[in-house]
């Protein structure tokens, strides 16, 4: 692993794609890049249950070698009108993104509608709020209102009133939010996890312009994954996720999205196999329209989703119940 990030070049961006998103009340072209930085501060510390960016970062990256990044985005730049930047962990932490680098950004996407970057609330002080343009939206790793799975499940290092509090700040500033949750850390049941990420939808709405629900992507060396391969965790079904739209549709003020990472597949979000493109399909067309119409999706495995919440509740285990025992009981049912 040490080997093949000391090839990669800190002078070149992790990775840059095209995609589709919301700007003002539109559908548009967007540009994401993930940029190569020293490494999310927190991570150092051991980091969250479920984060693999931290194999992403780098050491001793520059100002000179992230300009050149800069650089690299420009030549793939068309004019998108929204522009999202990814570090490892916080764009506002000057140890990954110095305040030249942050500055020369700013200038060069100046005339984007919208650009969006992530950061910890540690980073995001009023002062900090005053430097930064008005069209920023700031991403926020929330994942949970529930301050015991915060501190347990995820291990995120802040608590859901940190999130509020810097939520509320940056709206006060002008800027707008995108709250992150999880759907479904580590020990939870799925149908827990359902009613956690409603929960959680109804804490965040008054500071968050929009809502990206994001189910957990079995990344590579994590704690999750040692989870998962020993049959202790189960990535969430697309069940699951749209369920938690059908329950927050038209009860918040704020736009419900989900553009779920490895979605059909056995690490990420998935159902049956059968059904797994089409029921991603819906919880797209939802993300943009917000009508939940767009979310009406049917298969057999559906009857097996159920028997599955009810299941693990009875065995009372969060342990991933396609395998083994846990398996011939929904089939049973």
């Amino acid at each position: 692993m040490a080997q093949t990030r000391d090839r990669r070049s800190p002078r070149e961006l992790e990775t840059l794609w095209k995609e589709s998103d919301m700007s003002g009340g539109r559908k548009v072209d967007a540009m994401v890049a993930i940029m190569r930085t020293n490494g999310c501060v927190w991570a150092k510390t051991g980091g969250c249950t479920m984060c693999g960016y931290k194999t992403a970062s780098l050491t001793g990256v520059t100002v000179d070698d992230l300009m050149s990044q800069v650089d690299q985005m420009m030549s793939r730049y068309k004019g998108e009108p929204f522009v999202k930047l990814y570090t490892s962990g916080s764009f506002l932490d000057e140890n990954e993104v110095p305040v030249p680098v942050r500055e020369r950004i700013f200038r060069e996407f100046a005339g984007c509608e919208r650009l969006l970057f992530e950061s910890r609330p540690e980073f995001i002080t009023e002062e900090v709020l005053r430097t930064l343009p008005k069209n920023v939206t700031i991403a926020l790793g929330m994942e949970t209102s529930d301050p015991e799975v915060m501190e347990i499940s995820i291990r995120k290092g802040f608590t859901p009133e940190d999130s509020r509090r810097v939520g509320t700040m940056i709206k006060a500033a002008g800027l707008k939010v995108r709250t992150y949750l999880l759907l479904k850390p580590p020990f939870m049941l799925e149908g827990r996890a359902i009613e956690s990420a409603v929960e959680s939808v109804r804490f965040a709405a008054p500071f968050s312009d929009e809502i990206s629900i994001n189910p957990v992507n079995v990344q590579k060396a994590t704690y999750v994954e040692r989870l998962w391969k020993r049959g202790e965790y189960r990535s969430p079904w697309i069940w699951s996720l749209i369920e938690v739209f059908k329950r927050c549709a038209g009860t918040v003020d704020c736009r419900l999205m989900s553009s779920p990472s490895g979605g059909g597949s056995q690490r990420g979000v998935h159902n049956c196999g059968k059904c797994d493109r089409e029921a991603l399909d819906a919880v797209e067309r939802f993300s943009y329209s917000q009508d939940v119409k767009d979310l009406a999706v049917s298969c057999e495995c559906l009857k097996t989703w159920k028997a599955y919440l009810s299941s693990e509740l009875m065995l009372g285990t969060a342990s991933d119940l396609d395998r083994g025992i846990g398996g011939d009981l929904i089939v049973r049912k």
